[in-house]
């Protein structure tokens, strides 16, 4: 059965992202506690920053048991890995590069290589890590994605071929709208077999998405994400809300 939204709605910003570094926090913590480690894809573009910046923190850091926590990630930009665009990039100087992570548990899309090649490569890391059979997806612990104004989210975008794919965890896109067109994205097979899914979202400009897909319904990448069996999650602030009419 998919899971139902919970929408969390805080003041700004700021906000958002000590939420989402508790969620973090509160979800590793079970997981380790239940299984012995704790399984991460974290999600690129502006927003997520904040929120590795405060489990950067002394506080989340103390928190964190990063030495049973593995990283992972939901898309990358088909650029070197130094590249200003590069997602793993991003996640390293604001987070990665500040906590006691062993680098062995990091596991990053080679968006520097073939894009069909790269896509193979982290279908075959993702069934090492998780110790998976073939056709058996894995099954992250937390998802962060973030989404776009166009509803997209990770790197399936409106129309494409992407969106139906069913068997492959991993697939090389083409965004022909996006300045950075080439892409590495996980599917919905794997982001529906999460144990919690949860969407990030700030600012006035994410307004009329937001009301589209969870007030009015439509169907968009985003709202196409549904865990089979987990929790999903939409952690919005007040300006990304703002046009919501949510159930008393």
């Amino acid at each position: 059965m998919d899971a139902a939204p919970t929408v969390r709605i805080v003041a700004d910003a700021g906000a958002l992202a000590a939420e989402a570094a508790a969620l973090v926090i509160e979800r590793a913590s079970s997981a380790v506690a239940e299984r012995g480690r704790f399984m991460l894809a974290l999600s690129g573009g502006a927003t997520p920053q904040a929120t590795y910046a405060r489990l950067a923190e002394s506080a989340g850091r103390g928190q964190m048991a990063w030495e049973q926590t593995w990283i992972f990630f939901g898309d990358e930009r088909c650029v070197p890995v130094d590249h200003p665009e590069s997602n793993y990039r991003t996640a390293a100087e604001t987070l990665l590069s500040k906590v006691p992570i062993p680098p062995a548990q990091v596991c990053r899309m080679r968006g520097e290589i073939d894009p069909e090649d790269a896509a193979v490569a982290y279908a075959r890391a993702l069934s090492d890590a998780f110790g998976t059979r073939r056709g058996e997806m894995p099954r992250f612990d937390l998802i962060l994605l973030g989404f776009g104004v166009d509803g997209h989210t990770a790197s399936l975008f409106p129309g494409s071929p992407a969106l139906k794919e069913i068997f492959r965890p991993v697939a090389a896109v083409h965004a022909a709208a996006a300045a950075i067109p080439q892409r590495l994205t996980l599917t919905y097979p794997v982001l529906n077999a999460a144990r919690c899914v949860a969407f990030l979202g700030s600012g006035a400009e994410k307004a009329k998405v937001v009301k589209a897909m969870l007030g009015e319904g439509a169907l968009l990448p985003a709202t196409m994400v549904r865990p089979t069996h987990g929790t999903l999650l939409w952690l919005l602030d007040a300006a990304a809300a703002a046009l919501l009419t949510l159930p008393a």
